[in-house]
């Protein structure tokens, strides 16, 4: 089965990921989940994502395109990053996702990869 986890973090931990002085350390964790899925098989794929001020939202509204400037997120949270992990289980699944630095800091979204319509 294959799930994507969402890794959602407070603005304050995203700009320590950005910070030349605190990325270093503040990466440190991550560093050492990915090696762990990578080295149990698990990881298909994933990115860490730029900071939420480079998006660009758009909306398609009474035939008009609209487009604004960063994330539109009513949220204290903001997605940094994801993975896509192939395991046995939604348990597994679970276990990998409690893991996530982002779990302790922010929150980790799990979800199913959907199946392709035939």
């Amino acid at each position: 089965m294959q799930f994507v986890l969402t890794f959602n973090q407070p603005i304050e931990e995203i700009e320590r990921h950005e910070d030349p002085a605190l990325a270093a350390q503040a990466l440190a964790p991550w560093k050492s989940y990915m090696d762990d899925m990578a080295a149990a098989g698990v990881m298909r794929g994933g990115n860490r994502l730029a900071a939420p001020w480079t998006a660009t939202t758009v909306r398609w509204r009474g035939g008009q395109r609209l487009i604004q400037d960063g994330p539109f997120a009513d949220t204290k949270e903001l997605a940094a990053g994801y993975v896509v992990i192939e395991v046995s289980s939604f348990d597994e699944a679970l276990r990998w996702a409690e893991r996530s630095p982002s779990s302790s800091t922010g929150s980790t979204e799990i979800r199913p990869v959907a199946a392709t319509p035939t």
